[in-house]
């Protein structure tokens, strides 16, 4: 372990969601938020980061401070894994694995790591719904962009087959890490997007953020099998009519809000 760390705290005076969503696109460090201010810690200096959100914040002439710190490492992971807490989410139960079983729902064990996806965000929570809605037994389904790995484990701890993919390695490998813990195994796991499946799924299921469902919009449409659900989600609710307006051949059959959030359910029609 290295001697020292670096923490960037970055406070925005408003559009907290939208900075938060450009510092996970900017690192693939350990973030911590709290609804006012998000902390980016890591063993490597974070200068290019705070310039990054700086610019950022006078291009958008939003008031943000941007503090770094080089501290004493103190084991400051370990810390903040055992400042998180289990959640229920619809049929599911989502957990570190130090916390026990809740026998009644099913248990998705995730323990703390840098791939996105533990269930107490909004997107991820709205996404379990729909699953546990959804997703039936037998169904083949993907999850793209799979961060943790969570949605897809859902989806196999209710009997469904599932192919997953991310671009990034980091999530890929904590995905497979996940998948050995809450005893389950999937189809296909690969680093990269839907296009390189050739697969029609019964359920689709992409939370990612809206520029990117807008960008994979065509390949996420062609995966569906007739009458195949698309489950979206990662949109602000300002990016609403934008994202939903690529998908305007689908049936919109649900959408969930949770605070900023949007997550849409669609269906391909036959």
């Amino acid at each position: 372990m290295e001697e020292y760390y670096y923490e960037l705290t970055i406070e925005p005076s408003q559009g907290y969601e939208t900075f938060t969503q450009l510092v996970t696109q900017l690192t693939n460090d350990a973030i911590e938020e709290d609804g006012t201010k998000i902390i980016v810690r890591s063993a490597d200096d974070l200068e290019l980061i705070q310039f990054g959100i700086e610019h950022f914040a006078n291009q958008m002439n939003i008031p943000c401070t941007c503090t770094m710190e080089k501290k004493k490492n103190e084991d400051w992971v370990n810390m903040y894994c055992q400042s998180i807490d289990p959640v229920e989410v619809g049929k599911f139960y989502v957990r570190p694995s130090w916390f026990e079983p809740k026998e009644e729902l099913i248990n998705i064990i995730i323990d703390p790591a840098l791939a996105f996806g533990s269930g107490h965000h909004e997107t991820t929570s709205s996404c379990l719904e729909a699953i546990g809605k959804y997703v039936q037994e037998g169904h083949n389904t993907i999850d793209v962009g799979c961060g943790s790995g969570i949605l897809g484990i859902g989806a196999m701890k209710l009997g469904a087959s599932c192919d997953l993919c991310d671009t990034d390695e980091v999530a890929i490998e904590n995905t497979k890490s996940n998948l050995l813990i809450n005893e389950v195994s999937c189809n296909k796991i690969w680093t990269g997007t839907i296009n390189q499946s050739a697969q029609k799924y019964d359920v689709v299921i992409a939370n990612i953020v809206a520029d990117v469902l807008i960008m994979i919009a065509n390949d996420l449409k062609k995966s569906l099998k007739d009458n195949g659900i698309l489950i979206i989600s990662g949109i602000l609710d300002k990016y609403h009519d934008r994202v939903l307006k690529k998908y305007d051949t689908l049936e919109l059959i649900e959408t969930i809000r949770k605070n900023e959030w949007v997550t849409f359910i669609l269906r391909k029609k036959d």
